[in-house]
């Protein structure tokens, strides 16, 4: 049933990504779509993880959204979308799903350094850690 749930998070994740290409803002209703799903699928018992690992999840992807928006001049976009893909995957999930966002990240950040670009579009990096996550914990786990 989980697969039903990534497709939906999949393709609100492409519907972000071409805001973003297009005009470096994420609408805020991706974000509490993707939340809703989240919290929704936990209590009817799709997602895997109790309300409590939602919740922390989130938690935990505030932190560390917040951490990259103060520190890493990182968009409020970006950073919801963060805490909102870190209820759908739990305080664990979040952290695989960065490091996948840490290594997509930094060959956009190369891409655009060659072009010439001091900004560039940053949830192509989250779609590719999400579909990292998505790998990893069903296809190698």
């Amino acid at each position: 049933m989980f697969t039903i749930i990534a497709i939906v998070i999949f393709a609100l994740l492409a519907i972000a990504m071409t805001y973003d290409l297009r005009t470096r803002e994420i609408p805020d209703w991706i974000s509490v779509l993707i939340g809703t799903v989240a919290v929704a699928s936990s209590l009817v018992g799709l997602l895997g993880l109790s309300i409590f690992w939602v919740l922390a999840g989130g938690m935990v992807g505030l932190a560390i959204a917040y951490a990259l928006f103060r520190f890493a001049k990182l968009g409020g976009g970006d950073g919801k979308l963060i805490i909102a893909i870190a209820m759908l995957v739990g305080p664990v999930g979040i952290l695989i799903v960065l490091f996948g966002m840490a290594i997509a990240g930094g060959v956009l950040s190369l891409v655009a350094m060659l072009r010439g670009q001091r900004d560039y579009a940053y949830v192509p990096a989250i779609v590719a850690g999400f579909v990292g996550y998505l790998g990893f914990v069903y296809f190698v786990v």
